[in-house]
């Protein structure tokens, strides 16, 4: 038997692997930080504990071969979190962990925070546990919030492109894979869409689907941070805000891969069908 828990499942991702889990008749446990905010589903027991807790989640993972580890939301101390998580899945007795990390995670990333996912990948790594590191590429269902009130969406991204991925392939490929682990040990997985497209190609999209006027300005490095200075973030926010376009302008989010048709039997969803989806949810 190969027992299961997720975490996250209050949240997008986990949220959608864990129903879709529970669908298939699987067994598992939804570790939370919030027991009341966890959703019932049939076959899913609860055990409450936040990554940074290393007694709690060292209790709540006991008895548990696989854990799909959504990262923690966005924070300077983010990495300690992981850490301290990896480790007490570790002594937990924990076999398999599948890391939910980001496209291009490399300790010289332009990108901040796949700084902070490469790190991660290396706690995990050295931990001696099996593993599996899904990388996904920026989430097709956040263009269309990087629209400014004015129709435009600012950042030094230049002519460089994106290999978005929707949230809900991520979440359909981390399913197939928790519940086969061994098939994937030591694997990295790249999480794209079927196609890279510059951020005037995106503006573009968005304005043909919602019959509306979209555009893209290239900020210049001072711009960005001028623009972004009135929402008072963290020099660390900031950073990763505008560092999520000038790796675009690098390169480095431009990688098309075939893994999640690989791993789900499904071809990725392109940007134009994502925001389809979301018009007819609405």
């Amino acid at each position: 038997m190969n027992s299961i828990a997720i975490t996250g499942s209050t949240g997008y991702i986990g949220g959608l692997v864990a129903r879709s889990l529970a669908a298939a008749g699987v067994v598992q446990r939804l570790l939370v930080r919030d027991a009341g905010r966890a959703p019932a589903l049939a076959g899913a027991d609860v055990a409450q504990a936040s990554f940074g807790d290393r007694a709690a989640v060292e209790s709540a993972l006991a008895g548990i071969d696989t854990v799909l580890m959504v990262s923690a939301s966005e924070s300077e101390d983010r990495v300690d979190a992981h850490r301290t998580f990896v480790d007490a899945a570790s002594a937990a007795g924990v076999s398999h962990l599948v890391y939910i990390s980001f496209l291009g995670a490399s300790p010289t990333a332009t990108f901040t925070l796949a700084r902070d996912h490469s790190a991660t990948e290396q706690h995990i790594a050295a931990s001696g546990l099996a593993h599996t590191f899904l990388r996904d590429a920026l989430y097709l269902d956040f263009m269309e919030m990087l629209v400014g009130d004015d129709g435009v969406i600012r950042g030094p991204a230049g002519d460089g492109l994106v290999s978005g991925v929707s949230r809900a392939d991520v979440a359909r490929s981390a399913a197939a894979v928790v519940r086969d682990p061994a098939a994937h040990a030591g694997a990295s997985y790249d999480l794209t869409g079927p196609e890279s497209l510059s951020m005037s190609e995106i503006a573009a999209t968005i304005a043909h689907e919602r019959g509306v006027a979209v555009s893209f300005h290239n900020e210049s490095l001072d711009e960005a941070y001028a623009s972004r200075a009135r929402w008072n973030a963290p020099d660390w926010q900031n950073d990763a805000w505008v560092s999520t376009y000038t790796a675009i302008a690098a390169g480095e989010m431009d990688a098309p891969s075939d893994a999640v048709e690989r791993l789900t039997g499904r071809a990725p969803q392109s940007l134009a069908q994502v925001l389809a989806a979301t018009a007819a949810a609405r």
